[in-house]
């Protein structure tokens, strides 16, 4: 909770991928809350009892909006898909702008790569963002397996993050109500 909250007001895009992985350790601790105050919240060091409470409540309401909207076993919560259409409506209102030639750039150097990722995707409903999420997500679990990453793979994920750091540098303008498209 205290490190989304901040990661939401830095950098949407690690606020995702983030509470993508959220997600995921909620799985990983089969939606029990008592496992996650044992393996996760107990294991926070310098937190006052409140705001161990807060931690709780935060992995609660988790699991309780994962149960409601049908993604506990895979998937994303609303509020991370809102994440996604918000910055799916700036990145399109970016690259209608005339004022953007570099955010433009960087998309056409990133877009052979999403094009290949959407056509190797499972699904066909991922849209160009989703699928770079995907993507840096997939590597980010790669990293922590301490799996090998192709050259190839290394250049793609290279371009893509340059994208959707200039995207999230944007959406941080965007949010502050500095930029002027």
């Amino acid at each position: 909770m205290f490190t989304a909250s901040a990661k939401k007001k830095e950098n949407i895009a690690e606020y995702l991928l983030y509470m993508w992985q959220i997600e995921d350790i909620i799985r990983a601790s089969q939606l029990n809350i008592d496992r996650i105050q044992s393996e996760i919240i107990d294991l926070y060091s310098g937190l006052s009892d409140e705001q161990r409470k807060q931690l709780r409540d935060w992995y609660e309401s988790l699991i309780d909006m994962m149960r409601a909207e049908g993604v506990t076993e895979r998937g994303h919560l609303q509020i991370n898909k809102n994440v996604i259409i918000e910055l799916t409506d700036l990145h399109l209102r970016l690259l209608r702008s005339p004022r953007e030639p570099f955010y433009t750039a960087a998309f056409y150097k990133a877009l052979p790569y999403i094009v290949e990722l959407r056509a190797k995707s499972k699904s066909d409903s991922a849209g160009e963002l989703e699928t770079c999420f995907n993507a840096l997500y997939g590597i980010l679990l790669l990293r922590l397996q301490h799996k090998e990453i192709s050259p190839e793979t290394q250049k793609a994920m290279k371009d893509i993050s340059a994208f959707i750091m200039t995207l999230a540098e944007k959406y941080n303008l965007d949010k502050k109500g500095e930029l002027e498209l």
